[in-house]
C-alpha cells in the first residue's frame, strides 16, 4: 500500500481509552445537528464493552491534541453480526464510530486522526485484511467528505441496520 499523508498537526495523538480518560471522552460531543449521524461515546463505550465480554475485536482511542481531548473513535474487527449488515464487514477492519467534539471541527484534526488510525489497523492488531471500511448516512457531507477524499470509496452496498441506511466505503490495505 503506499498511501501518503503527512500530518498538518504534530501534536495529534491517539491514546486508547483507559480508566484515566474514560470520562474526558464522555463528556465529547458533535454539534446538536451532526448528534443523529454518531452515537454518544458513551453508548459506544458500552457497546465496545459488550463486544469485548463477548471475545471480539473492538478497540477505542480517544483523540488527543497534545493533552487536550478532541475526539475518539473505535476500530473493529469481525465485532459483529446482525441483520442488514454489509458483507464486507465480515472481512475487513471496521471505522466503527469516528467523531470530532464540535469545539474542534474545521481544524484538520479528523484528518489527521484517520492517518494515526490507519497507522493501527496496518498493525493488523487481529489478523490480516486487504480492507478498512466505514459508513456514514448520506446526507452527512462532511463525513462523506472527509472519508471520499481521504480515500474511502463508496462500494454499493449499504448499511440497512440504521433507520437511514448508511453508505459504506471501503479503504484499500494492500
Amino acid at each position: 500500500m503506499t498511501y501518503r499523508y503527512e500530518l498538518k498537526n504534530e501534536a495529534i495523538r491517539l491514546e486508547k481509552v483507559n480508566d484515566d480518560n474514560f470520562i474526558d471522552l464522555m463528556d465529547l460531543e458533535v454539534a446538536e445537528s451532526q448528534k443523529d449521524y454518531v452515537a454518544s461515546n458513551t453508548v459506544s463505550m458500552a457497546q465496545a464493552y459488550a463486544t469485548i465480554a463477548s471475545g471480539r475485536f473492538v478497540q477505542c482511542f480517544g483523540i488527543y491534541d497534545g493533552d487536550t481531548a478532541v475526539g475518539f473513535a473505535m476500530i473493529g474487527h469481525r465485532s459483529e453480526e446482525y441483520e442488514g449488515m454489509a458483507e464486507v464487514y465480515r472481512h475487513s477492519y471496521y471505522l466503527w464510530r469516528f467523531m470530532i467534539d464540535q469545539r474542534y471541527q474545521g481544524k484538520g484534526l479528523g484528518r489527521d486522526a484517520l492517518k494515526l488510525l490507519l497507522d493501527y489497523v496496518l498493525t493488523f492488531p487481529d489478523g490480516e485484511e486487504d480492507t478498512w471500511s466505514t459508513s456514514y448516512d448520506g446526507a452527512n457531507e462532511a463525513a462523506k467528505h472527509l472519508y471520499t477524499s481521504f480515500g474511502f470509496a463508496p462500494n454499493g452496498e449499504k448499511d440497512s441496520s440504521y433507520e437511514d441506511a448508511e453508505d459504506v466505503a471501503v479503504f484499500s490495505l494492500v
